[in-house]
Order: C-alpha cells, then sequence, then structure tokens
C-alpha cells in the first residue's frame, strides 16, 4: 500500500487530488482482487467513502476509471525510464537502461504492474484506445531515435516495430512469470543479466556498459 500511496503521490501530488488519489488507489485493490469486470462502481465507491457523483466526476465511468490507473502507471513507468535513460551515453548502456528500468519498476511496483497486464486488453478496446495508441507510437518512435543516435548500424537490420519488444520482452516474460506466481525470486535480482542476454541478442560489440 505505502508504494501505491508514492507512486500516486508522484502522478497527482496536489491537496486537492487527495480524493482523487483515494480513488485510484481503491479502485487499484478492487480490481487486482476481483477482476476487472467483476469489479463495480459501487465496491469502489463503497471502499473508499466517496460519493458515486465523485467518482463519475473524476473518471466518467468504471472504463474512465481503468484507463486512468492504466495511464497513471504509465507516466511513472515512462519517468523511470527517462531517468535511467539521462545517464546512457552508449547504446549498451541504453538497452542496459531500458531493460534495467522496466524490471526495477516492476519489482518495485507489483501491484501497478499487475493491474497494468491486467488491463491493457480492455483499454485497447475500450473507448480511449486511440490514446493508448498514440502513447504508443510516440513513445517506440523516441526509443528508436535515442537507440540510432547511439547505433544506428547495429540496428539497421532490425525491423522498426521489432527492437522494443526485443528489448523488453524477456525481462517482461520474467516479470509476468513473478507476479502470477509461477517464480519466486523478484526480476531485480536477474537485472543485469537479462540486460546482458538483450545485449548480446542485438549483436552488441561495444566495449561494457560497466
Amino acid at each position: 500500500m505505502e508504494q501505491t500511496t508514492d507512486l500516486l503521490q508522484r502522478c497527482y501530488p496536489s491537496r486537492r487530488a487527495e480524493l482523487k488519489r483515494t480513488i485510484l488507489r481503491t479502485a487499484l485493490a478492487c480490481f487486482n482482487q476481483h477482476g476487472i469486470e467483476a469489479t463495480t462502481i459501487e465496491q469502489v465507491r463503497a471502499q473508499c467513502d466517496a460519493s458515486v457523483g465523485a467518482i463519475y466526476h473524476h473518471f466518467g465511468n468504471k472504463e474512465g476509471l481503468v484507463a486512468a490507473l492504466f495511464f497513471t502507471a504509465l507516466d511513472d513507468q515512462a519517468a523511470l525510464r527517462e531517468a535511467y535513460l539521462a545517464k546512457a551515453d552508449t547504446l549498451e548502456q541504453v538497452v542496459h537502461a531500458l531493460v534495467h528500468s522496466y524490471v526495477d519498476w516492476v519489482s518495485a511496483q507489483p501491484d501497478w504492474a499487475r493491474f497494468q497486464f491486467l488491463a491493457r486488453f480492455a483499454v485497447s478496446k475500450g473507448p480511449l484506445q486511440d490514446e493508448l495508441l498514440a502513447r504508443n507510437r510516440t513513445r517506440n518512435q523516441q526509443l528508436r531515435e535515442r537507440l540510432s543516435v547511439h547505433g544506428a548500424e547495429l540496428l539497421q537490420d532490425l525491423p522498426k516495430e521489432l527492437i522494443a519488444s526485443l528489448i523488453v520482452g524477456p525481462a517482461e516474460n520474467y516479470c509476468r512469470a513473478w507476479l502470477s506466481g509461477r517464480v519466486s525470486t523478484s526480476p531485480s535480482a536477474y537485472r543485469d543479466a537479462l540486460a546482458a542476454a538483450v545485449w548480446r541478442a542485438l549483436g552488441g560489440l561495444e566495449s561494457p556498459a560497466h
């Protein structure tokens, strides 16, 4: 719960957003416990002791509440990614930063990461699907540009739409297994191994990042 509170405080820092943070915190717990389909606005209202009108005022409907949580998670994840990338000066360091930031965020925010996986399909098919597509396009374009600055020759033979999956895919696969309880070791324990494996898979020939 403390991690959830910290994330919401970062994304909605003003005192005026206290009710919004409370609703989002409660909704996150309800969705993770009962599932998105089974959770109702009334359940969220009862748990956070807010009015139905307040929930609809801030989020419109249940789909809006789901999307607000999903985009909040994306924003926080992106902020950590940018902080790691700001310290990267070589292509290998960029690759490591992308893997490390993903793994570290999931390890620190398991409830949010679990919800992300749970809600991705619902948001992609919901009323805010165009916003999600736009965000994904912008993120992928920014990543391609950042990677190209440091290693255009190394990446030139890779399909553009494949690069992000090659870099984050192995980490995402392990994180899903951890969040579902199929493995017990935190992803953060394997952050360096995952990053090194991705670098080898990309054919990296530069000197070590560390």
